[in-house]
């Protein structure tokens, strides 16, 4: 079976996700939707698909799933909309900034019965999937301690930023998804702090640009964020897991993996530069898992409720950095 995607929203992570689509061969985009009729016209015509409105794919019988890549505020609307219309439904995180909007869409989703699933992709990143399997094959023992460190090489563009929900909301929750996916059991303390030490305009919007958070499970295992917003060196992506027995680790990715030596020293290439090419391949998985999904009757992972999950802990990290205070849950 080919699985006939239209992608709502034509920009940065549309087009990631329309190369995604277009080199599944169980695959097919048929249709490209965007606010602006130039760039979906574009992009449409990269990949042989048709240019159409929201409401002609949410009649369109060719259309068998929608991605939406659109804006965070429409999340919840288009879900619910697409889920109604009987198509299967793979969204960029977050479903929504607010908790209350995203349980009431996850309540339209389940009794509709909807397929619909997160976008996490890093869970499909294959360094990342191999720590995850180390610690299921018992290489490492139980899990006691996660690091994560996460930092961008700069910041986003500053009219971004109100309408970004804020770097936990926006950023970290990639980080609280990981940490989730990693300890294997559910965070029940944060604590959280925050700073502005990259650009002071950010904090004149309300925002900070540099954090830490440390997460903690009932039974003690704990996980620790690092986030900034200007890493000069590249895309700064690693983590680690200790366990009882041993240690597991992901290191950074660069475009190219070699070391030169000589008589000044030890070099290696530079890191990638954004996620755009850190993660192409964790992209490619995600949508094959979504086809997978779709078509084998699985059920959805990461779902709504892990897009839930994750947003509960960015706003108990804001309400912890905030407050200075540790957060439970």
């Amino acid at each position: 079976m080919t699985l006939s995607f239209a992608l709502l929203g034509a920009g940065r992570i549309g087009k990631v996700h329309a190369r995604a689509v277009a080199s599944n061969h169980k695959a097919r985009l048929v249709a490209v939707a965007d606010a602006f009729a130039d760039v979906a016209q574009e992009l449409a015509a990269i990949y042989g698909a048709t240019v159409k409105s929201i409401d002609e794919i949410e009649r369109a019988d060719d259309v068998d799933a929608v991605i939406i890549c659109t804006p965070t505020d429409t999340h919840a609307d288009l879900i619910e909309r697409f889920a109604r219309a009987g198509k299967a439904v793979f969204c960029e995180k977050p479903v929504d900034l607010d908790i209350g909007r995203v349980e009431q869409c996850l309540s339209v989703v389940e009794q509709t019965g909807a397929t619909l699933m997160v976008g996490f992709n890093r869970r499909f990143d294959p360094h990342f999937k191999a720590v995850r399997q180390a610690i299921d094959d018992g290489a490492v023992g139980a899990v006691e301690m996660v690091t994560i460190t996460s930092r961008d090489p700069g910041l986003p563009p500053l009219d971004y930023i109100p309408r970004s929900g804020g770097i936990f909301r926006d950023m970290t929750i990639h980080d609280f998804d990981m940490a989730r996916f990693l300890l294997g059991e559910e965070p029940v303390m944060v604590s959280a702090s925050a700073s502005v030490l990259v650009d002071e305009r950010v904090g004149e919007l309300g925002d900070y640009d540099s954090v830490s958070v440390i997460l903690m499970t009932a039974s003690g295992r704990q996980c620790t964020i690092s986030n900034s917003r200007r890493a000069t060196y590249g895309y700064d992506q690693r983590i680690e897991v200790l366990g009882s027995k041993g240690m597991v680790a992901a290191e950074n990715q660069r475009p190219v993996s070699i070391e030169v030596a000589n008589a000044a020293g030890y070099t290696r290439p530079p890191l990638h530069d954004f996620f755009m090419t850190r993660y192409t391949e964790a992209y490619a998985n995600e949508i094959a898992a979504f086809i997978a999904t779709v078509t084998e009757g699985k059920a959805p992972s990461p779902s709504g409720a892990d897009g839930l999950a994750a947003l509960r802990l960015a706003d108990a990290a804001l309400t912890s950095a905030r407050e200075g205070r540790t957060v439970r849950l």
